[in-house]
């Protein structure tokens, strides 16, 4: 019988990416999104290259929706190996700027919608001796300015997958917590700005950045070797690596080249 990954986000970037690798090695695969156009398109895109697969419309920020993606997922396939915790938005302004509710927004998304689809697919999980991954962030390792709410809620994600990953170890559940640098994905353009709006365009030169494709290849091979951690770029890992001996002087390496962006609201 073939493994199944059901994918949070899987209509575009990462998560389609991810379910484009997992599925061409023969899994199974559910994804899920709130626009239900995107959706299509992705899974017809997965059909085309011979994936089987469904597309569940939801918004991970809503509990309900979280367990009517699993229910539907194990309804289909009669099992759930893999949960990819991908779904996700950004922000950017000031903290002193932002509506509070764009905060609520993106901790409902990234922290929430993670804590809510591991509740109802971690015993669909736990039979399988399965993974809980999660598509974190750099900034979930060190705080980025303008994105207050974005980092706190990668920072919760981490917490809290670390957390469980604790309480599995007497089981065969294997937890990974994925953290890229900057991927070219359309997660700047949706990004929250501080009235709540989406920014529209990327502040960054998205050529420079990692592709959802490696992202994904190298996401896969962590799961198969059980990794406890990815950490991918050379820019994230030697962030990670500097905030560990040298947090003051990175503070201001940081401010100065988010400052340097397109319209940074960095002064």
């Amino acid at each position: 019988m073939k493994k199944v990954a059901l994918i949070t986000g899987g209509s575009s970037g990462i998560g389609l990416a991810c379910a484009l690798e997992f599925g061409h090695h023969g899994f199974a695969v559910a994804i899920s999104g709130r626009n239900e156009a995107s959706l299509q398109s992705a899974l017809q895109q997965l059909k085309a290259e011979g994936v089987e697969a469904i597309a569940i419309q939801g918004d991970v920020g809503q509990e309900a929706d979280c367990q009517r993606m699993v229910d539907l997922t194990v309804g289909a396939f009669g099992r759930l190996d893999v949960l990819i915790n991908n779904a996700g938005i950004s922000m950017r302004a000031l903290f002193v700027e932002a509506q509070l509710d764009v905060l609520k927004q993106v901790m409902n998304i990234n922290f929430w919608g993670t804590v809510y689809c591991t509740k109802f697919a971690l015993p669909h999980v736990l039979k399988s001796a399965g993974s809980i991954i999660g598509i974190s962030s750099i900034a979930g390792h060190k705080g980025l300015p303008a994105r207050t709410g974005y980092s706190a809620s990668k920072f919760a994600m981490n917490g809290f997958l670390e957390a469980i990953r604790i309480e599995l170890r007497k089981t065969k559940v294997h937890v990974l917590l994925v953290s890229p640098g900057f991927v070219a994905t359309n997660i700047r353009k949706a990004a929250l700005v501080a009235d709540g709006s989406a920014q529209a365009e990327t502040p960054r030169n998205e050529n420079d950045m990692l592709s959802a494709e490696y992202t994904a290849q190298e996401i896969y091979k962590a799961y198969t070797g059980r990794k406890r951690d990815l950490v991918l770029g050379r820019q994230g890992k030697l962030t990670i690596w500097l905030n560990k001996f040298f947090p003051a002087w990175l503070d201001g390496m940081v401010y100065k080249h988010l400052a340097a962006e397109k319209d940074s609201p960095l002064k």
